[in-house]
């Protein structure tokens, strides 16, 4: 009994001390990666490519999940919204949850699971065929080189991504609400207008996605750049990233609605 007790104990610390190493790398490389910003954003060809690459390629699943998460909530919030006899504030209610919530959060969780595993996959294959090492070897910093630009382009991507969701969402809110259900145009988007607040709802829900980005870009290229160099590694390192980059989304997004409404409460 006390053998085995000792063995899962020493087993816990074990387990606790590497993944506080592991943490205290990844502050480390955060650090490493953003003291290098600057002279990777003179690198602009490299930027724009990853930008096309993380972000416009991107825009296609953004727009479409936009679109249909806006049906969907015209659909939702009409059938609540009737009983009170206010269908004419469905605008009101699809833009705030756009704007406020569901663009920033769900444009993460989509950049993560597309853009960002591609980034992590990429990075920890040029681990495992040594281009890293090679460029070591050139005196070329592989982070200034290679995991700056791809962090620079998730930064500058996802609030852009996530803007284009929002108002593909309020778009297809519009088409069901407006054209489908009948709702009157001038009500839907007057009182959109009249209540969505610039600073409190815009502004907060871009801060929001800037947010996200830096933490999705961080997890992608650490995970990519110190991937075992397999190919199981590097397919580790993918899954860790949409797990990971996900949860911190998720984590970020209360912390950040308490701070930025605490005032409502």
């Amino acid at each position: 009994m006390i053998g085995a007790l000792l063995n899962g104990l020493t087993a816990l610390g074990s387990t606790v001390t590497r993944r506080l190493e592991r943490l205290g790398l990844a502050a480390r490389f955060s650090l490493t990666v953003i003291m290098v910003l600057w002279p990777a954003l003179r690198r602009t060809p490299l930027v724009i490519r990853e930008v096309y690459f993380s972000g416009v390629r991107s825009i296609s699943i953004i727009t479409v999940s936009g679109l249909f998460v806006g049906m969907v909530l015209a659909v939702q919030g009409y059938e609540v919204l009737q009983r009170y006899g206010s269908a004419d504030s469905l605008g009101v209610i699809v833009s705030l949850s756009l704007v406020r919530e569901l663009g920033p959060v769900v444009s993460a969780l989509l950049f993560a699971g597309r853009a960002s595993s591609a980034v992590t996959a990429e990075i920890g294959l040029m681990r495992a065929t040594e281009q890293l090492d090679a460029m070591d070897m050139m005196a070329v910093n592989p982070i200034t080189r290679v995991v700056a630009p791809r962090f620079l382009a998730a930064i500058i991507s996802l609030p852009l991504l996530s803007a284009i969701f929002s108002a593909a969402g309020i778009f297809g809110s519009y088409l069901v609400g407006v054209k489908l259900i009948g709702i009157d145009d001038g009500a839907f988007w007057s009182q959109m207008q009249a209540n969505v607040d610039f600073r409190l709802d815009i502004l907060n829900g871009l801060l929001k996605s800037v947010v996200f980005a830096v933490a999705v870009g961080l997890v992608s290229v650490f995970e990519g750049y110190h991937a075992a160099p397999t190919a199981e590694g590097v397919s580790s390192a993918t899954t860790r990233t949409v797990v990971t980059a996900s949860l911190a989304v998720l984590m970020l997004d209360f912390v950040l609605t308490v701070l930025m409404f605490r005032g409502l409460m």
